[in-house]
C-alpha cells in the first residue's frame, strides 16, 4: 500500500472510547466526503440542488484529521459515503492515507457507499487500498425506470462498475430504497439477480428527509408489507448477523443469499446504534433523525493539536439520543428534517 500518510498533530487528550448517555460504544463512523453527486435520485435530491461552496468543505487532510481522531477513540469501522464520495476530486489519496489504520490494527474495516457509476475507474485502486466491500445502490434493473428514478444516471455504467469491482475481489452489498409504485414489483427479480452474483441485497424505506420536489406519501412503502408479499415465494429465516448497521438479515432459503431490511419508520432500530455521522463541512451528527448537531470544523481549525478537538467530541456524544421518530407527514408533505440525505452523507 502505498505511503501517502497525513501526518497528524499530537493528541494529549483522553483516548478513552466513546459510549453515548445509554451506555452504547460508538465504533462507527460515516462520513460524508462531498455532498455532490453525479445523479439526483428522486427520493434524495432535488434536481436543481445548490452545492456547498468550496470553502465550506473540509479539506482531504482535514478529514484524515478527523477520521483519525475518532479511530483513535475506538471507532473501529469508517464508511465514506457521499452524495457520491468517488467523485471527490482526490478522494483515492484519502483513502490510502486511511488504510494506514487497517494496517495497525486501529481499524477494522474501511468502506464505501457508491451509485456505482465510478466503479470501473476505481475498483482496483479501492482493493490496493485495503477496502474490500462496497455498498452499491441500484433501484431497479430496468433501464428507464433507472434513468427516471436517478433522472442522470445509466445503468449498465453502473453495472459495468459492479463487474469491476467483483473483479477486483471486492465484496459487493446491493442497496434499494423500496418506492411504492415504481419498483416493488421488481423485488423479487433484483433480490434474485443480486442472490446469483453472491451479493447481499438490502431493501431501504425511503426516508422523510429534504425537500425533493415530490410527495413521499406517494413513495413511501413500508418493509413489513413488502415482506409479507416475499413470504409467499420464499421461505424467510431470520439471521442474527449484524454488518455494524442498522440492516435485520433474513435468508432467502431458495436462494441461499442474504436479504436485509432497515426500516427507519415501521421499526425504529435504535437501541443498538453505535454510530455517528460526520459531513463534509465537519458538522456532526449524532442521529439521523434528529436536528441536533456539533460543529467539529471550528476547533479543527483552531489549533494545531487535538485538544479542542476531542473535547468538541466528547461533548457531542454526550448529547447523543436515544432515537430518532421519522413520519411520513400525510397532512403537510414536509420532511422529518430538513436537510437533505445527500448532505449528512447516504
Amino acid at each position: 500500500m502505498a505511503d501517502t500518510t497525513v501526518t497528524n498533530p499530537s493528541m494529549s487528550v483522553s483516548d478513552d472510547e466513546l459510549i453515548d448517555p445509554f451506555g452504547r460504544h460508538v465504533t462507527y463512523l460515516r462520513v460524508s466526503v462531498t455532498d455532490r453527486c453525479d445523479f439526483r435520485c428522486v427520493y434524495c435530491m432535488a434536481e436543481d440542488m445548490t452545492f456547498l461552496p468550496k470553502k465550506e468543505v473540509l479539506t482531504l487532510e482535514e478529514l484524515d484529521r478527523l477520521c483519525s481522531a475518532f479511530v483513535r477513540r475506538g471507532v473501529k469501522k469508517l464508511r465514506l459515503t457521499g452524495g457520491e464520495p468517488l467523485v471527490r476530486k482526490g478522494i483515492l489519496t484519502l483513502i490510502e492515507s486511511l488504510g494506514r489504520h487497517l494496517d495497525t490494527g486501529d481499524l477494522e474495516e474501511l468502506t464505501l457507499t457508491t451509485n456505482g457509476s465510478q466503479l470501473r475507474k476505481y475498483a482496483k485502486d479501492l482493493y490496493a487500498a485495503g477496502v474490500r466491500r462496497l455498498n452499491v445502490s441500484v433501484d431497479t434493473l430496468d433501464p428507464d425506470r433507472f434513468k427516471e428514478i436517478t433522472r442522470w444516471g445509466r445503468l449498465d455504467q453502473v453495472l459495468d462498475g459492479i463487474d469491476a469491482a467483483q473483479d477486483a475481489g471486492l465484496k459487493i452489498k446491493i442497496n434499494a430504497v423500496a418506492l411504492k409504485g415504481v419498483n416493488a414489483h421488481e423485488i423479487p427479480q433484483m433480490v434474485t439477480w443480486a442472490h446469483e452474483r453472491g451479493m447481499d441485497f438490502t431493501l431501504i424505506e425511503t426516508m422523510p428527509l429534504g425537500d425533493i420536489d415530490g410527495d413521499r406519501t406517494d413513495q413511501y412503502l413500508p418493509l413489513s408489507a413488502v415482506r409479507g408479499e416475499l413470504n409467499q415465494y420464499w421461505t424467510l429465516t431470520d439471521l442474527p448477523d449484524r454488518t455494524g448497521g442498522p440492516a435485520r438479515y433474513v435468508r432467502v432459503e431458495e436462494t441461499g443469499g442474504r436479504l436485509g431490511f432497515i426500516t427507519p419508520l415501521t421499526h425504529n432500530f435504535c437501541e443498538s446504534c453505535n454510530r455517528v455521522r460526520l459531513t463534509c463541512t465537519g458538522t456532526l451528527y449524532m442521529c439521523l433523525g434528529q436536528e441536533d448537531a456539533a460543529d467539529l470544523r471550528a476547533p479543527l481549525r483552531a489549533s494545531d493539536d487535538n485538544d479542542l478537538l476531542m473535547q468538541a467530541i466528547d461533548e457531542a456524544i454526550g448529547r447523543k439520543p436515544k432515537g430518532h421518530d421519522f413520519i411520513i407527514d400525510r397532512r403537510q408533505n414536509k420532511p422529518a428534517v430538513k436537510r437533505h440525505m445527500s448532505v449528512t452523507g447516504g
